[in-house]
């Protein structure tokens, strides 16, 4: 999440309460934004914060601070998927914490010009880089059935289909290039009179996960963070929506072991590998009153976090992986 160098991470208290950072850590910021949780971390004597965004506005907005922290702070414009690569050319490995805000920041939502909302005119855009397929490209030319699948497995939208639908024909008669000719189409085929949020919402953030492959990059994100993390190190993440959460959920509970027990092994079946993390407390922690009403993005925001054991990082379980991608149509859908 961001906001030019002074917006405050939705849970920002608990994060960092959950990192337990301590003097002269080395420390990933997987998600800088407007730097809320570097600062924080920074503020502590001697910790050093490798940070990353996919942005180059918010690396851009952060060259001061980068300055003023004097060779303690590098900030890489990059995606979650070179996390690891990226810190082990810098040296920078291994790690006392890495922390993750997932999602789209506030920054870009509140910019027309980006195409992330639908409150304001703007181009169908939604790329966090500004490069490669955008919204628009994946409205105009995916064939009903891809349409449908990402609006219903990304944004668990369902009127996919009928919206879909919709979609391909009006396509044909003039392409959809601004968020609001979308967002009033959507409202016209598919209104939602059951809730108060805007009929278009789920479509825009299918939309969203689809252009920036956001998923899979958080996937592979924890995946790096894992092999980076020394013995007592800490993994932070925060979510905004269930798909996010699920995968979070799902690969600390896989490594933490739960559901483990020796009676439930056949005789002869090898013992599972020994969990490589450990999670403590009462997860996932949520948002305290005061801060959703303060904040109302606050309110689907879930933080869950674990700290690393002297255990061998996991191999990538095959049910984790089929999280993130759409069904593969020749195997059937789900």
């Amino acid at each position: 999440m961001t906001s030019a160098g002074t917006h405050i991470p939705v849970l920002h208290d608990e994060a960092i309460a959950a990192l337990c950072i301590h003097r002269g850590g080395r420390y990933i910021d997987a998600t800088f934004g407007g730097g809320g949780y570097t600062r924080a971390i920074l503020a502590q004597p001697e910790t050093c914060v490798l940070a990353f965004d996919r942005d180059q506005t918010a690396v851009k907005a952060g060259r001061g601070l980068v300055e003023e922290m004097r060779g303690r702070l590098t900030i890489v414009e990059a995606r979650f998927s070179q996390l690891e690569d990226i810190a082990r050319a810098q040296g920078f490995a291994p790690l006392e914490g890495v922390v993750f805000d997932i999602g789209v920041s506030s920054m870009q939502f509140d910019q027309a010009a980006r195409g992330f909302s639908f409150r304001a005119e703007g181009p169908l855009d939604m790329r966090m880089e500004g490069r490669g397929r955008s919204a628009a490209d994946i409205v105009n030319e995916a064939d009903a059935e891809t349409l449908a699948d990402i609006l219903y497995f990304y944004g668990e939208e369902r009127a996919a289909r009928r919206i879909a639908r919709a979609i391909v024909h009006d396509r044909e008669i003039a392409p959809f290039t601004t968020t609001r000719a979308l967002a009033e189409m959507i409202a016209r085929v598919a209104p939602n009179r059951a809730s108060d949020i805007h009929p278009a919402t789920k479509s825009f953030q299918a939309l969203r996960i689809a252009v920036n492959d956001e998923l899979q990059e958080l996937l592979k994100g924890l995946l790096g963070a894992e092999r980076l993390l020394a013995e007592g190190g800490r993994l932070v993440v925060v979510t905004f929506h269930s798909l996010e959460d699920r995968i979070v959920k799902q690969f600390l509970s896989e490594r933490c072991g739960r559901g483990e027990t020796g009676s439930r092994r056949l005789p002869g079946e090898p013992a599972p590998p020994q969990p490589s993390f450990v999670c403590e407390g009462r997860q996932p922690v949520t948002a305290t009153p005061a801060e959703t009403a303060a904040n109302p993005r606050a309110r689907s925001a879930k933080l869950r976090y674990a700290t690393r054991t002297a255990a061998a990082p996991y191999p990538l379980d095959p049910k984790l992986a089929r999280l993130v991608h759409l069904p593969d149509r020749d195997k059937g859908k789900a």
